[in-house]
């Protein structure tokens, strides 16, 4: 009866845990001022342990969450964090992922405690962090071309916004006023994790908290050691590839269970390339933690078990682990899809009848702004979903990396100087078979006055692949139509 009664108390935890970040994510939402962030919740919001394991997420972006342990680290390596204290970073280099993704972590100090308890951290895309197109997210020949890199720095410091580090941040990023009350709104929101914390201590104490934020990693690393010892003893390959700017390059997943422990060696991918589909090994990771929760249990803790009997193997200087200085804007939104299609391929080699077809395999990022910098707008387009093993794919989604919303058409046309001609499902463009792929999206969009465009996907030269004899999805395509004449857009290159 007692062992019964700790698992229900486990469980009340967990719950406790997820809704304080799910909290802070609602906070965000309704204090950010852009609609990357307030209508599509870009954004993504997690609580980690003294020691800066994950706690609990909320069901935010798997992107940004899987990633967000190398930026704790990097802000605790650098940074004395004190009481009133928050950190900003976004450097690929030095915790981040790609330069539009700007972190805060916030501290929790608990009544009498000299050192952190807890930290709250958020990340949130902005729809700019400078750099030569607006929106960050144009080709670069390396990183400094993408934007401003921010290492770890105190954007606030015992309470009090740091006024010369915020105008420093301002000042390299288009249409300042947003960026600011969208840092403010991040701020806000780890604020909102603190008190939910301090309120969780002040009812059930430090103590019993501390306990059930160990059990619930734990629970979950056992649910993944039970999960891996169910699976055969075999390796298995399996490998796709990404559009760069050269041509096609290979992404490509040597996984093996070696005794209770699943290898993801990703060391045979390409090179590192010098256009910017190249990520850093911190998404790589986030791809496979992303994998990983998949195949557990519903309502299993998301938490840092997920990976505790899982090694990642990269090689350094491959476009899944790019090394200083290459360019990485398209590797967090585009190359960590491609690498979830490989850990699914594998699965499906590996776990035979069990594992859906490839999705879109691409977030089809659209950026534009005004030359003159007076405003800046990014999104992503939806995709279809693969098909599963009993049933089709859903139609027009955000799919695996991405889990954000459509910014409805009202208020794209109320902010921005475009008008919406059309959007509309593209029929037949999922894979055929005994179940079919979801059908991907059309959007047709009329700018009124000059901007300067951005598109960033791939999926255009290869096609999302089908499995036990499905077929493959329809490819992308992108077009611009100027003085009544389409022609063919090149995803990366700006108009």
């Amino acid at each position: 009866m007692k062992r019964g009664l700790e698992k229900v108390r486990l469980e009340v935890f967990h719950h406790l845990f997820a809704a304080a970040a799910e909290e802070m994510g609602v906070s965000l939402m309704r204090s950010a001022f852009s609609p990357n962030i307030k209508e599509r919740r870009d954004y993504s919001c997690a609580i980690f342990d003294p020691e800066g394991n994950m706690v609990a997420q909320a069901a935010h972006l798997p992107v940004h969450l899987g990633s967000a342990p190398p930026s704790l680290a990097a802000a605790r390596e650098a940074l004395d964090l004190e009481e009133g204290d928050v950190a900003v970073l976004n450097d690929p280099y030095e915790g981040g992922t790609h330069l539009p993704d700007v972190t805060l972590v916030s501290p929790v100090f608990l009544p009498g405690r000299k050192a952190p308890s807890f930290y709250c951290l958020n990340r949130a895309h902005h729809a700019d962090v400078g750099g030569a197109f607006p929106g960050s997210m144009a080709p670069a020949r390396d990183v400094h071309g993408e934007g401003l890199r921010i290492p770890p720095q105190k954007l606030v410091r015992s309470g009090q916004v740091d006024r010369d580090l915020m105008r420093l941040l301002l000042a390299n990023m288009r249409v300042p006023a947003e960026r600011e009350a969208d840092l403010l709104a991040q701020w806000s929101a780890n604020q909102v994790g603190q008190r939910r914390l301090e309120a969780m201590v002040a009812e059930h104490g430090e103590r019993e908290v501390a306990r059930h934020a160990r059990g619930l990693r734990d629970w979950t690393a056992a649910l993944v050691q039970d999960l891996v010892a169910s699976w055969p003893l075999h390796q298995v390959r399996f490998a796709d590839t990404l559009e760069g700017p050269k041509g096609l390059l290979d992404v490509s997943l040597q996984l093996e269970r070696r005794g209770d422990r699943l290898v993801f060696d990703f060391s045979g991918s390409a090179d590192q390339s010098d256009g910017p589909v190249n990520t850093v090994r911190a998404v790589t990771t986030s791809a496979v933690f992303y994998v990983m929760r998949l195949m557990l249990p519903s309502g299993t803790p998301t938490n840092e078990g997920v990976l505790r009997g899982v090694d990642v193997v990269t090689r350094p200087g491959s476009v899944c682990d790019a090394r200083y200085p290459a360019p990485v804007a398209a590797g967090n939104v585009e190359t960590s899809q491609r690498l979830v299609d490989v850990c699914m391929g594998a699965m499906a080699r590996l776990l035979r009848g069990r594992i859906p077809a490839a999705s879109a395999g691409t977030m089809s990022n659209l950026t534009f702004g005004a030359p003159d910098g007076r405003y800046t707008y990014y999104e992503t387009i939806a995709g279809g979903a693969g098909a599963g093993p009993s049933g089709a794919g859903a139609h027009a989604l955000q799919t695996h990396m991405t889990n954000t919303r459509n910014t409805p058409v009202e208020v794209l046309e109320a902010e921005q100087p475009v008008q919406v001609l059309r959007l509309a499902l593209r029929s037949g463009s999922g894979g055929q078979g005994r179940y079919r792929g979801g059908c991907g999206l059309i959007k047709e969009v009329r700018f009124l006055e000059a901007v300067t465009l951005t598109v960033a996907g791939t999926r255009r030269e290869s096609a999302s692949p089908g499995v036990h004899g499905g077929g493959a999805g329809q490819s992308g395509r992108d077009r611009v139509c100027r003085e009544g004449r389409w022609r063919r857009l090149a995803c990366g290159v700006p108009l």
